[in-house]
């Protein structure tokens, strides 16, 4: 009687390759809904993860001119503050204290202990005037002296003759802060890093500083 050859042992590669040769292969239109629903499930994690971090709006309105013009966007850092510190001259977005459905922009000119005041249109923080060469054009009217309380700060429109700000509805509370305008991104002759002036150098030192030049 004749013995039927054993047949060779196959190596755990070929072993691979008949396991993936009886596997039936998905139709080429699972494969594209496959691809799709792992693309929209990726860019769905991505947009939560950028959202968690950083918000995009529209300026609405002439208060922040010149800085920032009616419909310029404007991307926000909202982690600035858990990083870093609240500054002088920083562009901040918040919900409007009067109305929550809105968000404003505008930029810190008191942080909590210092002392403010307005004095013909000409802005003093502890006592010194501040320089602010970011002003649409010399504002009006005066501001009684207030001490910024503690867990506030003091915040106004660049335009100040047509803002409403804290000088209207008083000092903003920083758990209201969403984060720090970083970033213009329209219109694209604009599009670039947002400046925060240190605007403590006061008219004074800065006087002092261009005659030393």
């Amino acid at each position: 009687m004749t013995l039927e050859p054993t047949p060779p042992e196959l190596s755990p590669l070929d072993r691979q390759n008949v396991v993936a040769l009886d596997t039936p292969r998905p139709s080429p239109a699972r494969r594209i809904l496959n691809e799709a629903i792992q693309t929209i499930a990726l860019a769905l994690v991505l947009f939560l993860i950028i959202n968690s971090v950083s918000a995009r709006i529209r300026v609405d309105g002439s208060s922040m001119e010149p800085s920032f013009q009616d419909g310029d966007y404007v991307i926000v850092n909202k982690l600035a503050y858990r990083s870093g510190e609240l500054d002088h001259g920083d562009v901040i977005v918040f919900p409007f204290p009067l109305n929550r459905e809105e968000d404003f922009i505008k930029r810190i000119i008191g942080l909590p202990g210092d002392t403010l005041s307005i004095v013909r249109g000409d802005v003093f923080l502890n006592g010194t005037r501040i320089n602010e060469e970011y002003l649409l054009s010399d504002s009006r009217g005066d501001f009684e002296e207030i001490l910024v309380p503690q867990g506030t700060v003091f915040v106004m429109g660049d335009n100040r003759n047509d803002s409403s700000d804290s000088r209207v509805w008083g000092p903003l509370s920083i758990e209201e802060i969403i984060g720090k305008a970083v970033y213009r991104y329209w219109p694209f002759e604009n599009i670039g890093a947002i400046e925060h002036p240190d605007i403590t150098v006061n008219v004074y030192q800065l006087d002092r500083l261009q005659a030393a030049r």
